[in-house]
């Protein structure tokens, strides 16, 4: 498409809620309250396995790693998203919006990887335990947790280089609550079908790869559990990766539903599925790493005894 004759856009104007401004006051509330759980729960979690020398582990360094990631990724769109409930005209200028991409990207990325490692980490602790501790020696699950930054960062930056390469004029506005790459990639003025051949390579290594490779680990898992002959130590053993293998389920299950849904072929009805899509992708960028802290600290004995020492600690000092 020439461009020539068009104005160049240099930002964007986020659309959010501005059709429903019953509903921005609403979820301001709810979405700030989530955020701050979040701070809190994932900053909790970080200082407990920083503090308590028991949990200077492989385990808890990924679980760590995983809270700080849920802090980066929800911090690089929540504010923004928050300042847009109260803002009249939500506007972003193009380097922020490539930025906010970037980060948000990146998250997503390397969280799928850390997934996969610290699924890598359960197998050779349940299933290998007498060699776990030379595997999983800080010389390799250290640069493990980097990789897996490395990984992220390496494929967001791709990802963000060639859409920010794109022409963009005419129609800036995106329907969404934040710099969503595929909602950007719709208003370039140009053909994006690379950007579309990327985004599905990338798809492949960072959701197909980990969750086959997760799968494979836990049939290992489950089978040496099932041959264990006492049901207490069936128990014990699973109880090792039940946090985990939950937070897999809810952050895969949530992704498949969001991509899997039937899209409507009712005209009358694309208003409430794009309204409907908005708000399962908002409320997914919060629920998951709301819930991880939760969850790792109701169904792991060591933390809940480390959020305990910690508490009474600063209580009484």
């Amino acid at each position: 498409m020439e461009v020539g004759n068009q104005s160049v856009v240099v930002g964007f104007v986020l659309l959010g809620l501005s059709d429903q401004p019953k509903l921005e006051k609403t979820f301001f509330v709810f979405i700030l309250l989530m955020y701050l759980v979040i701070l809190l729960g994932n900053g909790v979690l970080i200082l407990v396995t920083i503090l308590d020398s028991h949990l200077h582990t492989p385990m808890y360094f990924f679980l760590g790693n995983l809270s700080f990631l849920d802090i980066c990724y929800t911090t690089s769109s929540i504010p923004l998203v928050l300042d847009g409930f109260l803002t009249p005209r939500k506007t972003i200028s193009f380097s922020g919006c490539a930025m906010q991409m970037f980060l948000s990207f990146a998250m997503g990325a390397t969280e799928c990887v850390l997934l996969g490692v610290m699924a890598f980490d359960r197998y050779v602790a349940i299933c290998n335990p007498l060699r776990y501790p030379v595997v999983m020696s800080k010389a390799v699950y250290v640069p493990m947790a980097i990789s897996s930054w490395v990984a992220g960062g390496a494929n967001s930056l791709v990802q963000i280089s060639l859409a920010v390469q794109l022409p963009f004029c005419g129609d800036n506005v995106i329907n969404h609550f934040t710099c969503e790459i595929l909602a950007v990639l719709k208003l370039a003025c140009a053909d994006i079908s690379i950007n579309v051949i990327s985004m599905g390579v990338a798809n492949v290594i960072f959701l197909g790869v980990p969750v086959l490779f997760i799968s494979v680990s836990y049939v290992f898992i489950i089978v040496t559990i099932l041959r264990i002959p006492s049901a207490e130590g069936r128990k014990k053993a699973f109880s090792t990766c039940s946090a985990h293998l939950t937070v897999v389920v809810i952050f895969y299950g949530t992704i498949l539903f969001m991509y899997a849904k039937p899209k409507s072929k009712d005209p009358l009805g694309a208003d409430k599925q794009d309204l409907s899509d908005k708000l399962i992708s908002l409320f997914y960028g919060v629920l998951t790493p709301m819930l991880n802290p939760i969850i790792y600290s109701l169904r792991n004995k060591h933390v809940k005894v480390a959020v305990k020492t910690l508490v009474s600690q600063k209580c009484f000092a």
